[in-house]
């Protein structure tokens, strides 16, 4: 029986919730099967760690994750500790350190779900957003001078690689490929953005020749804004750089009924390092501890972990049970209208893949 090593980081505000409960689901599923089991170990990283040692994670924090076979993230972000302190000190560090290039957003409407686009139906909105996540806007280059004083300055510079740009192409056109509809559209902002952006656009014509099958376009990132709303059936799969994917991937949540459903994947897809899966909705301080924090998005990035270790089948048997779940007025949280708490939830998912099992 195979044993798949999973790294547990709940991280801040309501990642302490939906990360137990991601466990929780994981063991499940485990029980289901006797072909695998699963072996967690946690890590107390975030701003608690910040406000006892000064860091979000140790210096040496990645070699303790470079063993697993994939990490389970919750949220980074509290209000009592800079925002750049606490993406820059944990979740970048982890996905720069891992090389975790290809982060993969996919969004559709789930059963029972109100999305607000009313003229909108389930079937015109299914997306997988892939976004640059190595460099781009995040490359982290820039700095601060004559700080504080009138005339100061600072700058972020964006940094597009040919390597980087490449590989990222090449990767959402192979997914593109992998769908029923074989649609790609290319975000950019090269009518602006004169340079790296217009190097984007190139090496989308020129990775394109490798893929005849697949029919692809080019959209400006504030047009595929309104094109999002106004013809999201015109919309498959979507690539864009590391900001301005970060953007279009939440507003595809919020179009497809709540952030709180949100699934993501950062991935290395050569396999080099772990690959980490996290939901998309952040540390929400306002809701913590209140059991109120909505754990689908945990659910179904646990379901592209499962997809990404080669668990297909019950990666299938746990969509099938969010499905389910989503489908039940009764079971939506308070994101959704609803009155449900995270652990009826959390039950609700448990019993219904063990009952399938049993069933089966």
């Amino acid at each position: 029986m195979k044993t798949y090593r999973i790294a547990t980081i709940p991280g801040d505000g309501i990642g302490k919730e939906v990360i137990p409960a991601g466990k929780q689901v994981l063991e499940a599923l485990a029980r289901t099967t006797r072909r695998f089991v699963f072996g967690f170990e946690d890590f107390d990283w975030g701003a608690d760690h910040y406000r006892a040692h000064g860091v979000m994670m140790p210096a040496d924090g990645l070699d303790a994750l470079r063993d697993k076979d994939a990490i389970l993230f919750g949220s980074a972000g509290d209000p009592h500790v800079p925002d750049h302190i606490t993406l820059w000190g944990l979740r970048l560090k982890i996905c720069q350190g891992f090389d975790q290039y290809a982060n993969v957003r996919p969004t559709r409407i789930l059963p029972g779900i109100d999305a607000p686009l009313k003229r909108c139906k389930p079937e015109d909105l299914n997306w997988v957003i892939v976004r640059e996540n190595s460099e781009g806007e995040y490359a982290g280059v820039g700095g601060r001078v004559h700080q504080g004083h009138p005339l100061e300055v600072a700058t972020d510079v964006s940094v597009l690689t040919r390597a980087g740009v490449e590989r990222i192409m090449r990767f959402a056109f192979r997914l593109a490929q992998s769908r029923p509809r074989k649609l790609l559209t290319v975000i950019t902002k090269s009518n602006a953005q004169r340079h790296a952006m217009v190097m984007w656009d190139e090496i989308a014509r020129q990775i394109s020749l490798e893929f005849p099958d697949v029919k692809w376009d080019k959209e400006l990132v504030d047009a595929a804004t309104a094109r999002m709303v106004n013809r999201p059936a015109s919309l498959d799969t979507i690539v864009a750089t590391n900001l301005h994917a970060d953007v279009l991937s939440d507003l595809a949540a919020a179009l497809a009924g709540s952030l709180g459903i949100a699934p993501t994947g950062n991935l290395d897809p050569e396999g080099r390092y772990p690959s980490m899966f996290e939901p998309i909705h952040g540390s929400a301080f306002d809701i913590m501890g209140k059991g109120l924090a909505n754990p689908i998005g945990t659910f179904w990035s646990i379901v592209m972990l499962l997809e990404h270790l080669g668990e297909a089948e019950t990666a299938a048997r746990l969509m099938g049970a969010i499905e389910t779940v989503t489908a039940n007025p009764a079971l939506h949280t308070g994101d959704l209208g609803g009155t449900a708490t995270t652990e009826q939830v959390t039950v609700a998912i448990c019993q219904l893949v063990e009952r399938e099992a049993v069933a089966a």
